[in-house]
C-alpha cells in the first residue's frame, strides 16, 4: 500500500516539474494565456468568451417590451 502511495506521488511531482519547465526555469517564464480571448486565431474570427459575450450584451441598451412590439409590426 505505501509503495502505490510513493509511485503515485512520485508520478504526480514529475509531472507537476514537466508542466511548469517554463515556469520554473525560464527567467520571465509563464503559463500560456488558455482563455479564448488569448487567442489570437479565435479573435480574428471574431469568436470570444462567453462571459464577455454576456457582458457586451448587457451593455447594450435593452429596449422596453414596447419599443420591441413596434418595431415588429412596422
Amino acid at each position: 500500500m505505501l509503495d502505490t502511495i510513493l509511485i503515485t506521488l512520485l508520478i504526480v511531482a514529475i509531472c507537476v516539474l514537466l508542466l511548469g519547465v517554463k515556469v520554473f526555469f525560464v527567467k520571465g517564464g509563464k503559463f500560456p494565456n488558455m482563455h479564448v480571448s488569448g487567442n489570437k486565431a479565435l479573435r480574428d474570427k471574431g469568436i470570444g468568451c462567453v462571459q464577455s459575450q454576456d457582458r457586451e450584451a448587457r451593455r447594450k441598451r435593452s429596449f422596453s417590451l414596447e419599443e420591441v412590439e413596434k418595431s415588429l409590426h412596422n
